[in-house]
């Protein structure tokens, strides 16, 4: 069960952590490529550093997992785990789009508990707790009512989703994925697919929001995802109301016969 404080302790750290960010953001700061090719900047270390001393201060019991950290599998015998991505989406970062979000979450037991997604350029704040509901700056949020695919506004790869056998929908791009699941929580956007693999940091937080916000959230085969394994990675992703989480579902398996 998700404790209650620590959806307060996840709220407050994130929105400091934003103004860390924003400190950077639009400034003359140094960027490199990890190992594998993906971009870094001194935002996304100054960032976990902080969340990572603040969080594992308040909470020493906890177990930690973060795109910036070295991984550590002493997390894997820890009943409660913080998982975090200190920017996501460090592509729109650079860019100077604001479009980049800070997420942590607590996971317990496999299962997101409690979990903040916050966009500091535009000031939104995502947070929900397992069984209390979603909100965005404090004021409750629900998914959309669309129940048709064809049509809908689509957050993913618009070189994929965009040709068949995908049916016509509005399809648009966010680079921070989280950020996606939480448009999709307040009803600005209808669903979200990934075929792709994703990693536990990019997901974790803004699963329990969306879940809360009356979304579903799985991986292609409609499995639900569990978090804090030793990979620490997700196959794949759809996001969604039900009706249309159904759709996507039954339209992949189709795909796959």
């Amino acid at each position: 069960m998700p404790v209650p404080e620590d959806l307060a302790l996840l709220e407050t750290t994130v929105r400091a952590a934003g103004d860390i960010a924003l400190g950077f953001f639009g400034t003359d700061y140094r960027s490199w490529r990890k190992e594998g090719g993906s971009p870094v900047t001194e935002a996304d270390i100054a960032v976990n550093r902080f969340l990572c001393e603040t969080l594992t201060a308040a909470r020493p019991d906890y177990g930690w997992l973060s795109e910036e950290s070295t991984d550590d599998d002493e997390r894997l015998s820890r009943a409660r785990v913080f998982v975090v991505d200190p920017i996501d989406g460090t592509i729109a970062f650079l860019k100077g789009r604001p479009h980049f979000t800070i997420c942590a979450a607590v996971v317990v037991d496999g299962r997101a508990a409690c979990g903040v997604v916050y966009n500091p350029a535009s000031d939104e704040l995502y947070a929900a707790r397992a069984g209390h509901g979603a909100t965005r700056n404090g004021t409750p949020i629900r998914v959309g009512g669309r129940d048709r695919l064809e049509g809908c506004h689509m957050l993913g790869n618009r070189e994929v989703l965009t040709r068949a056998p995908w049916p016509p929908m509005d399809v648009h791009n966010r680079n921070s994925l989280a950020y996606r699941l939480a448009l999709v929580a307040d009803g600005s956007a209808d669903a979200s697919v990934s075929l792709s693999a994703k990693r536990d940091w990019d997901l974790a937080a803004a699963d329990v929001i969306l879940s809360e916000a009356g979304g579903t959230v799985s991986d292609l085969e409609g499995r639900p995802l569990r978090y804090n394994n030793a990979g620490a990675i997700q196959p794949s992703l759809v996001a969604a109301n039900t009706k249309l989480h159904t759709e996507i579902i039954q339209l992949v398996a189709r795909l796959r016969q």
